[in-house]
């Protein structure tokens, strides 16, 4: 494959903002809005225990410490400031800064897999009212100004989509991925109090904290290089604790690899151990890729005509809510197990937060009802379309990349430069980094990137003189291009 990319001064191609919004972005964005370091210099009573190092290291996270590098400070009003209107003009003048500097983010976001390519105009009318869908989506409460028809109507089009009746399951809008996912492994504890929690190492933080959370026994199994779960290592711990009951965490894209766990092979993995279906219970972490797999050929399929529990995906991912939410879905036999009546709401709940955002479900249903199943279909090819082109393109710039193939997140070696980094929010995990392609990536977004990252490049090395670090442990040998596994 051969990539052909122009180095040029302008980067208009790979602002995918329009109109106005260019021309604020060619202004210089205000100190308090840029990109600078999450930390300063350590105080000398801080030791080396009390810190943690990102990859090679140049960033300090410093435990225990707030420890701040911007701060937009809030002022008592004056007495005259009604009068004058300077505060108000001050706030404008704030905000009109802060805008700027989405904008030029915007422009450089690779690394974090959120879908901004939105409109949402026609929902600015909603702004102004409280919406709080509290308690169970499908009891209504004695607070009126919800959203629930807007949240069953979502709900309802992913339980098609994951192929279980609407009498057969329950769900709710939820405030973020991670809730979704500790709902998920709740109701498995619920369902098999005794249980132990199996995930792949790679599995998302967020069911870490679960079990830390639920105080539930907790193996880690390990991966194979492709980031999916290594079923053989699975099976071993499994005949380790065959007395208790399985809850599995499933990974549907991994969160730095994209990598895809074989749910089949797992269900077979667990009967070939002798665990019936009364002793497992199955969660499906599809943040970003649960919804973009039912539209790849040749994807295996979630569904709940398999033995699985739960499913969720997050809102703000592929499907581009511009709010932080997410979608969960189980089998209705298991969350009686959870619901609890709450007299002052006249309604039960078996929710983690209670309150949910009422908004989220307008968003969503707004996107669902624009593009359907056949609108997403057509996002999902453009992104592995466009995922290829960006492996190719580093590939014959000499820059090692993986590329899993159900997946839309490009693994290639750390840039060692943490400005290139943070300029383009690239996502990193020791020696790797990853750009997720998303909708909003065009081609010349990634033109634009690897055209920076060429250019950079050779001012990371000694005299200039490129020499490409082998990282054949995170990606394996054939996607390494160092000397000596490249095989050109």
């Amino acid at each position: 494959m051969v990539c052909t990319v122009q180095i040029s001064s302008s980067n208009g191609n790979a602002n995918p903002n329009k109109g106005s919004a260019a021309a604020l972005a060619a202004e210089p964005i205000p100190e308090e809005f840029s990109p600078v370091e999450i930390c300063g210099p350590l105080s000398p009573d801080v030791t080396a225990d009390e810190k943690l190092r990102s990859g090679n290291g140049e960033k300090e996270i410093v435990l225990g410490k707030n420890v701040r590098s911007s701060c937009l400070a809030i002022t008592e009003p004056e007495a005259d400031d009604e009068v004058t209107g300077e505060r108000e003009a001050y706030m404008a003048s704030v905000l009109a800064k802060y805008r700027r500097s989405l904008i030029e983010r915007t422009k450089h976001h690779l690394g974090y897999p959120y879908n901004l390519d939105f409109d949402y105009g026609a929902l600015a009318q909603l702004q102004m009212f409280s919406i709080n869908n509290l308690g169970d989506p499908f009891i209504e409460s004695n607070y009126g100004v919800h959203s629930r028809q807007f949240e069953v109507g979502v709900l309802d089009w992913f339980a098609r989509l994951w192929e279980l009746e609407k009498h057969e399951y329950w769900g709710y809008i939820t405030n973020c991925g991670t809730e979704g996912n500790l709902h998920g492994v709740l109701v498995g504890r619920e369902v098999l109090p005794d249980g132990v929690l199996y995930a792949s190492r790679e599995t998302h933080y967020s069911i870490f904290k679960a079990a830390r959370m639920y105080r539930m026994e907790l193996v880690k199994v390990d991966t194979l290089i492709s980031g999916e779960i290594d079923c053989a290592d699975f099976k071993q711990r499994l005949l380790q604790n065959k007395d208790k009951p399985a809850i599995v965490n499933v990974n549907i894209g991994t969160t730095v690899k994209g990598a895809i766990d074989d749910l089949d092979m797992v269900i077979q993995t667990l009967e070939e151990t002798g665990f019936t279906q009364d002793r497992f219970y199955i969660h499906c972490d599809g943040a970003l890729f649960g919804l973009m797999m039912p539209f790849v050929k040749r994807a295996p399929k979630v569904t709940f005509k398999k033995p699985i529990g739960s499913v969720s995906v997050s809102g703000h991912k592929f499907v581009g809510c511009p709010m932080p939410c997410g979608v969960q879905i189980t089998r209705i036999e298991h969350i009686n197990a959870l619901s609890r009546n709450v007299e002052y709401l006249a309604s039960v709940d078996a929710t983690i937060m209670g309150s949910r955002n009422g908004h989220a479900p307008i968003f969503l249903w707004y996107t669902l009802n624009r593009k359907g199943y056949r609108g997403f279909q057509k996002e999902v090819q453009k992104c592995l379309r466009n995922a290829h082109y960006l492996k190719g393109c580093l590939q014959s710039a000499g820059i090692s990349a993986m590329l899993n193939e159900l997946s839309s997140t490009v693994v290639f070696e750390r840039p060692q430069d943490e400005t290139f980094v943070r300029k383009w929010q690239l996502a990193c995990q020791g020696n790797i980094a990853h750009v997720v392609v998303m909708p909003n990536v065009t081609i010349e977004k990634l033109d634009y990137f690897v055209n920076e990252l060429i250019e950079n490049r050779p001012g990371w090395f000694p005299d200039g003189n490129v020499v490409t670090p082998c990282i054949s442990n995170d990606i394996g040998e054939g996607n390494c291009a160092c000397l000596n596994h490249n095989r050109v």
